[in-house]
């Protein structure tokens, strides 16, 4: 028994240990949602983690990205990210992509290594196209709904796509999967109605930057990485 995973042994025995030492996961997106996904998995044991992302840590991250802080500001998220699973697993396979996922990057990024993808991207694009790889190929797939403007993390719930209300994402989602014939997407989403801000319209992307807090992307990641070892456990719930 590794002692570090001594108390999660007592949870899942010594073939879950194994189980997840064997594990392969792609995380695409290390922000708010993301970075927290990974951190439950790198202590969870996960054996391989495949980390995306083309962003450095800002300022305006430190409200609520668990590798964000005044020490780390400016720095490629990929890098502070496999820095901070490797102090806490150093026997993880850490493989960093500090690159976009874009439909037209696809073949960059390894899919038949991975046996489960983590959708924590922002783009409706990207989104889509990681889904119908994951179908493509077999792979499961969880994807991560809209976490801005909400302060409530009690109204998350695991779900169907086409199960879904109110998030604005989800309902986008939910149109795009049906154009394209899919039967169904798990997701993480919550039912809570968004909050209405004065925040700035972006020139640039012609929406408002949405309002974010501590503890509502990161309840999301952590219902993620417990989706997704119970998954790879092949635990019913």
């Amino acid at each position: 028994m590794m002692e570090e995973f001594s108390r999660t042994e007592l949870l899942i025995k010594k073939e879950g240990i194994e189980t997840l030492q064997s594990s392969t996961v792609a995380v695409f997106g290390v922000g708010g949602v993301g970075g927290f996904v990974v951190e439950a998995l790198a202590r969870a044991g996960i054996g391989t983690i495949h980390i995306i992302d083309h962003d450095i840590v800002s300022i305006s991250n430190l409200n609520r990205q668990i590798i964000a802080t005044h020490q780390t500001i400016d720095r490629k998220k990929v890098e502070v990210m496999k820095e901070r699973i490797l102090s806490i697993n150093p026997r993880c396979n850490v493989q960093t992509y500090d690159d976009f996922f874009l439909p037209e990057t696809v073949n960059r990024f390894p899919f038949d290594e991975f046996d489960y993808i983590v959708d924590a991207v922002d783009t409706v694009t990207a989104k889509i196209r990681l889904v119908e790889i994951a179908q493509e190929k077999k792979i499961k797939i969880i994807s991560s709904m809209g976490t801005g403007n909400k302060l409530d993390p009690t109204k998350l719930e695991v779900t169907d796509i086409y199960k879904t209300s109110i998030c604005p994402l989800a309902r986008v989602m939910r149109r795009e999967l049906k154009k394209r014939k899919i039967p169904a997407l798990k997701v993480v989403y919550s039912t809570e109605k968004p909050i209405e801000t004065n925040a700035p319209v972006d020139p640039e992307t012609h929406k408002k930057t949405p309002g974010s807090i501590s503890f509502v992307p990161s309840c999301a990641g952590l219902i993620i990485a417990s989706v997704v070892v119970r998954d790879l456990l092949k635990i019913i719930y």
